[in-house]
């Protein structure tokens, strides 16, 4: 006879839930490759970023709550536990979630990292934060990761923040589902055109690929166009909507006679996307794109010269032999903050197709449903900086809307731009890039001598190009100078002579200790005190060390200083006006 199961005799009472808010809900999240067949979604949260999605997400408007998540010491007092759920679809699994602190001494190395295995068929796993052991030197909440056994796996996950005894937690909301065919959805897409601009070179375009011709189709960017937010970021992303939506119009299968090219790069402003273009975009010469669709909205204040990088890299792109059409997509963060304003004088004068996001979807977010509102802060914004996936479809659409426009235009002559003033300067129209890979074959490098930089770095920015979901690395044909290994410290110079007449400096940026800075001196004069410390994480950076001359042979040294002779520093290049 077989005994019947039973339960417990005198089950325990349930613990009464704490009032709680979120900062993740149904968050779309995948596993990107990792080296040791993992797969990782990672979550920063430092730079505001948790405020931001406490607000937007957990809709809490305490300020002194929201000011508290600004610190370690902050979130322990306000706190109580974690509770986190991840729901995956198939054969079950434990996902390993993380929430890192990062240091005061090394951000990445000195802080806590709090850890909990969740199951992943929805159930929600709670954490208890005075039962964890946490470090000394905890400054700011860093990132929050969620391991997966596999790389490619896909969930939704929950993360929401259980307070302590004398704090309140607002209502949590609940969005409405979007209606994408509806016509208050139509009215909002439409309303992102902000210039129709002369429409020839796009129309061409479109024809030349419903022909069957070779047509590429490229964009560059920040993090935005890499694809953050997006799950998955390679075909979820705004620019692969955004081809798509190409492909349909012209009758073509994707990557059949028409090519895909994405070339974003997170927190690079345009001055780092001039430099880029050759390699990323043309593949050194390898690729011709006859679209090129140009996003620095939201990423141009790190551009020292406040529109002269960008307005160089438009005419760089639209001068180029095969008339290539340029598009400028302006997309918006959580605050409503981007640089359109500042930037769409260079779209009016060279009369270039302009779609913006943020006068598509800015106003409505404020609207109730009956006023107009489609979609919400929450529903278009996977954190403060970047888009869901409905948000990148979105601004995909607004870029498909732009293509039928043309494609319904009447062909118009092609609008020369050669006698045209650029609004913002083009100083660096004809800007290119030298490193390791092609410093022997520039005409514009008289001698060079590279010192103790003997090194090559991989501690290196990733990113996802085109349809990869594997990160390749940027500016990988560096010289690293490694003080460590350097066994004559007088050698930490690199030296060169250069024509030119206006020249730039990239190196990579780090927030590690064992990274020192440089100086950069142009015939004797120091011009540069590079710090790569300044922008806290791993990130490639590219500076004016000067412009405004004649074209002159010129000696350029990048020095590192004798108090970081036994630490590192990574040139990856020189952007040089010839």
């Amino acid at each position: 006879m077989t005994e019947e199961r039973r339960g417990p005799v005198a089950p325990k009472d349930p613990t009464a839930k704490r009032p709680c808010y979120f900062i993740m809900k149904n968050k779309d999240v995948c596993a990107s490759p990792q080296a040791d067949g993992r797969g990782i979604q990672f979550i920063y949260e430092s730079d505001g970023r948790l405020k931001a999605a406490a607000k937007l997400v957990g809709s809490l408007e305490d300020e002194n709550m929201i000011s508290e998540l600004d610190t370690v010491s902050g979130i322990r007092k306000q706190v109580h536990s974690i509770g986190v759920s991840v729901q995956k679809p198939g054969e079950p699994c434990d996902v390993k979630f993380a929430f890192q602190m990062y240091g005061h001494t090394d951000p990445y190395v000195s802080g806590t990292t709090l850890y909990m295995t969740v199951p992943s068929d929805g159930m929600e796993m709670v954490m208890e934060l005075d039962k964890c052991e946490w470090s000394d030197d905890d400054n700011t909440p860093g990132q929050i990761r969620f391991e997966f056994p596999e790389a490619g796996m896909q969930a939704k996950v929950s993360v929401c923040f259980y307070v302590n005894d004398g704090y309140n937690a607002p209502e949590q909301k609940t969005d409405k589902e979007i209606d994408f065919e509806s016509p208050v959805y139509r009215e909002m897409i439409e309303r992102s055109l902000l210039q129709k601009g002369n429409t020839s070179r796009l129309k061409k375009a479109v024809d030349k690929a419903r022909r069957g011709e070779e047509v590429t189709v490229g964009f560059i960017g920040g993090s935005i166009t890499q694809g953050a937010g997006a799950i998955p970021i390679n075909d979820k992303c705004y620019a692969y909507n955004a081809f798509k939506g190409f492909c349909d119009l012209a009758g073509r299968g994707y990557e059949d006679n028409v090519k895909y090219v994405k070339a974003g790069v997170g927190g690079t402003p345009s001055e780092v996307g001039m430099l880029r273009y050759e390699n990323d975009v043309l593949d050194n010469g390898n690729i011709t794109p006859d679209v090129m669709i140009v996003e620095f909205a939201v990423n141009d204040e790190g551009d020292e010269t406040k529109g002269e990088c960008y307005d160089s890299l438009v005419r760089k792109i639209y001068n180029s032999p095969n008339k290539p059409a340029v598009i400028l997509l302006f997309a918006v963060f959580v605050d409503g903050y981007n640089l359109e304003e500042r930037l769409k004088c260079v779209g009016e004068a060279y009369s270039l197709p302009m779609v913006s996001t943020k006068k598509s979807v800015y106003d409505q977010f404020y609207y109730s449903e009956e006023e107009g509102g489609i979609v919400s802060k929450n529903q278009y914004f996977y954190d403060m900086y970047h888009p869901t996936n409905v948000g990148h479809k979105i601004m995909a659409d607004g870029l498909i809307n732009m293509f039928k426009i043309a494609d319904e235009s009447p062909m118009e002559d092609d609008f020369d731009i050669t006698n045209i003033k650029p609004p913002k300067g083009g100083e660096f129209e004809n800007v290119y890039f030298i490193d390791r890979a092609n410093i022997d074959s520039s005409k514009a490098i008289v001698s060079y001598d590279i010192g103790a930089f003997t090194g090559h770095s991989t501690e290196l920015q990733y990113c996802e190009r085109n349809l990869d979901l594997g990160g390749s690395p940027e500016f990988n044909n560096n010289w690293l100078y490694d003080g460590k290994s350097c066994e004559d410290k007088t050698k930490a110079v690199f030296t060169a002579r250069v024509n030119c007449s206006a020249l730039l400096v990239a190196y990579m940026d780090s927030a590690s200790i064992e990274v020192g800075t440089a100086q950069v001196f142009v015939d004797g004069e120091e011009k540069l005190s590079i710090d790569p410390h300044i922008v806290g994480w791993q990130h490639c950076n590219a500076v004016i060390a000067f412009r405004g001359g004649e074209r002159k042979e010129r000696e350029i040294k990048v020095v590192i200083p004798e108090k970081d002779v036994d630490k590192r520093f990574t040139l990856l290049g020189f952007g040089i006006v010839d």
